[in-house]
């Protein structure tokens, strides 16, 4: 054959040059930590596409740059002409049937994945997992409906995460996980995920859910079967026994208050609650009003009816009156979340005294 040694030549470089660019790309877009079962599978797809992309680089680059060295022009040749040829059946078939094959192939084996990550699973444990501007927060109804702002999860159980947003779209995502989900308001989507590692990681918003997006941050803890019965015993509040103020703190995070509200005077979408009640508050509309009992209900019922000076209508979520009545049902309507509330932002002004 012609040119046997050239493509002997030619073929070694590519495989140099594809293990080579792979190294590269795996090293330049190294992947967290795999901490799931379902991240196995997406890592192995995940390495395949880096592979085939070196490959046709080195493919496209290998032919490209020897046959520009090695077929160049010398001198003394410039009246020589190369082989002509028009059209070569046999490339146009192959050029057009692998690419396709390759794609269907990558699609079907996706969608095999995908199937294998989202099917049912027996014995797997259910965590609601609620989105709002910008915080989120957890419910376990398997576990007394337990509430907390951080996702704990007992290692090598799989786990189904019921998820759903209050306001607008946000996504949850777990790097080291692999999976996400996007949480879409009036719906409720499934994510499953079987944690493999213990440790701790972060979830955070991959969809632009507003200003403070950026720190729609919860911490996620994976925890050995023993380490989760003992976290469950001693987060199991009888909030009943709470006082106001302490139930009202603990409203504060899992009603997302700490995602504009801080406690130490730092600006953020909404007003401090230093030092808050019976301050004189200026409003947009020019009047000043107390922040006393009456107020902060209003604020917390009708936000849009009272906005202090220098902050934006329409950025607190208009429907805790609903969500309160449904929490104080749970209770046997023993409680009053807006008391509780008020209780605590009451303290914060008496603790600077």
């Amino acid at each position: 054959m012609k040119y046997a040694r050239d493509l002997a030549v030619v073929a070694a470089l590519m495989v140099a040059l594809t293990l080579g660019t792979y190294w590269l790309l795996v090293a330049i877009y190294e992947l967290p930590v795999a901490a799931s079962t379902e991240a196995v599978e997406i890592d192995v797809l995940f390495n395949a596409h880096f592979f085939l992309i070196a490959f046709l680089f080195a493919l496209v680059s290998t032919f490209m740059v020897y046959s520009i060295i090695r077929f160049r022009r010398r001198p003394g040749e410039e009246d020589a002409v190369g082989d002509q040829f028009h059209g070569n059946t046999f490339l146009e078939i192959a050029w057009t049937i692998v690419p396709l094959a390759t794609v269907i192939f990558f699609g079907v084996w996706g969608t095999q994945i995908l199937a294998d990550i989202t099917g049912d699973v027996e014995d797997e444990m259910v965590v609601r997992v609620i989105g709002q501007q910008w915080s989120w927060f957890f419910e376990y109804p398997e576990l007394d409906d337990l509430r907390t702002t951080e996702l704990v999860l007992p290692v090598d159980q799989t786990v189904r995460l019921e998820m759903e947003s209050l306001d607008v779209l946000h996504s949850f995502w777990v790097p080291e996980f692999r999976v996400k989900q996007d949480l879409v308001p009036g719906q409720v989507h499934d994510l499953r995920i079987t944690p493999t590692l213990v440790g701790e990681y972060k979830t955070r918003c991959a969809e632009i859910c507003g200003s403070q997006h950026a720190y729609m941050l919860a911490d996620v803890l994976v925890l050995s079967e023993a380490d989760f019965d003992s976290w469950v015993q001693e987060n199991s509040v009888n909030v009943l026994a709470l006082s106001p103020a302490e139930r009202g703190e603990l409203w504060y995070t899992q009603f997302g208050c700490n995602a504009c509200h801080s406690l130490d005077g730092t600006v953020l979408v909404g007003p401090t609650w230093e030092d808050l009640y019976l301050s004189e508050r200026p409003l947009a509309s020019g009047e000043t009003v107390t922040a006393d009992d009456d107020y902060l209900q209003t604020s917390m019922l009708e936000p849009n009816a009272h906005i202090v000076e220098g902050y934006a209508p329409g950025v607190m979520p208009q429907n805790y009156e609903e969500r309160f009545e449904e929490t104080e049902a749970q209770y046997g309507g023993e409680i009053d979340i807006v008391a509780d509330l008020i209780a605590f932002i009451r303290a914060q002004s008496e603790e600077t005294e």
